[in-house]
């Protein structure tokens, strides 16, 4: 997760950002919590046995599911992370609108909140 994170960071300034996440070891690990601190980002852990809180992603593997793979066939495993990374990375992201985000993509609703007043505050 860390990992995750710094790709997160190197795009632009987080600050003012929130990253909802399960209660899981790696987002309550001190050292999760200190670079989301250094970097602005202020954390939203679910509570404990709420099953709401994994919708989002639910609802995306359901799509995933649905519309990419049953198309897609793989020799690897390797060649199924490529597959997902360009899925997320050039349709998902970059094309697929979302009515929650107010039917724009997510890297559209990621640069208009970058330029915001919100990602300018100093949490």
């Amino acid at each position: 997760m860390l990992c995750a994170l710094e790709k997160t960071v190197r795009r632009g300034p987080c600050t003012g950002m929130i990253h909802h996440s399960d209660q899981g070891s790696q987002y309550t690990s001190r050292a999760f919590q200190e670079r989301c601190s250094t970097h602005g980002v202020r954390q939203s852990p679910g509570s404990v046995g709420d099953c709401y809180d994994n919708a989002m992603v639910e609802s995306f593997f359901a799509t995933l599911k649905r519309e990419r793979l049953p198309d897609w066939c793989f020799e690897t495993i390797d060649e199924l992370r490529g597959e997902l990374r360009s899925h997320i990375d050039d349709f998902y992201n970059a094309r697929q609108l979302h009515s929650s985000l107010g039917y724009v993509s997510p890297n559209e609703y990621e640069a208009g909140f970058r330029k915001s007043d919100l990602a300018q505050i100093h949490v």
